[in-house]
């Protein structure tokens, strides 16, 4: 194996698109909303973004590696800790480093929009970490769902939307919430799939908690608000044919359930795919309406 090749697998690039979705999103949501757009600022916030999904991963597989939650036999993607490729020492020090370099990233936004970004940047750090290692790990305590749809939803496109246009906007926070449970929605197969191992090395997700027809309804929940919220682009923020966003979301909810509710626990690898492709697209769909519209 190339010296390249461990820290892909470690950066798990198939789930990037939960870092880049909501900070294209929210970018451009706050172009639109106040006419005024940085390319550098959003290539920052990009970068940072990025950078801390990156983080997250790389001390997701160091700190599930050591605690025994990751294991040789496990049905997803190969870890690089728990497979003896690369010591957990090692993969925490490199995320610690891109960690920095989401630090650095982040400084132009602070230069231009302040303490909020100081606001936004420190939990979001800590939670890279503490995500699941740390005195109270979230994976660990069942509340990963609920940090994905604050993090990876509501605080990027708020806070993308915010760089852009220096306003909080509620138009952001509805694109906030349905780009998180997009997410979640990740998350929620992931720890699907997992169910057998986690239960045995105490890895106490919602799944595990609760069962996998939990799991299942969970996803199915997921869907079924991000729908609701989407009536908000027809009869409030009315973007042009965005009755569109509807009927993919739907499309998307179906093929995912027929999945959840047939598959083995081997195959929802594909099935997350799937649910990374729908959140991509479903994403592009809403900027390229969204670009429609004048600012």
């Amino acid at each position: 194996m190339s010296s390249l090749k461990p820290w892909l697998l470690a950066a798990r690039p198939k789930t990037l698109g939960a870092a880049i979705a909501p900070v294209l999103v929210g970018s451009v949501l706050g172009w639109k909303l106040s006419g005024h757009f940085c390319i550098w600022l959003a290539l920052a916030t990009l970068g940072s973004c990025v950078c801390l999904q990156i983080a997250t991963n790389l001390f997701n597989d160091a700190v599930d590696g050591l605690k025994g939650s990751d294991t040789k036999e496990r049905l997803g993607p190969v870890r690089i800790t728990a497979s003896g490729i690369m010591p957990a020492k090692t993969v925490m020090m490199v995320a610690a480093g891109v960690l920095v370099l989401a630090t650095l990233l982040a400084v132009p936004l602070f230069i231009y929009r302040g303490w909020p970004i100081v606001a936004i940047g420190i939990p979001s750090l800590w939670f890279c970490y503490g995500y699941t290692g740390g005195p109270m790990p979230l994976a660990y305590r069942g509340l990963g769902e609920l940090f994905v749809v604050l993090f990876f939803g509501l605080v990027a496109v708020t806070g993308s939307a915010f760089v852009q246009s220096g306003q909080w906007h509620f138009e952001a926070v509805i694109a906030g919430l349905q780009i998180g449970m997009l997410s979640t929605v990740l998350i929620a197969i992931n720890n699907l799939r997992d169910i057998e191992e986690d239960t045995k090395t105490g890895k106490r997700t919602l799944t595990v908690r609760l069962g996998k027809g939990f799991a299942r309804w969970e996803i199915r929940g997921l869907y079924f608000f991000t729908i609701i919220l989407g009536i908000y682009w027809i009869s409030g923020y009315k973007i042009m044919f965005s009755w569109l966003l509807l009927p993919v979301l739907v499309l998307m909810f179906v093929q995912i359930d027929r999945d959840i509710n047939r598959a083995l626990p081997s195959a929802l690898n594909k099935t997350l795919v799937q649910a990374g492709i729908g959140l991509l697209f479903y994403s592009l769909l809403f900027l390229f309406l969204l670009g429609l519209e004048e600012p």
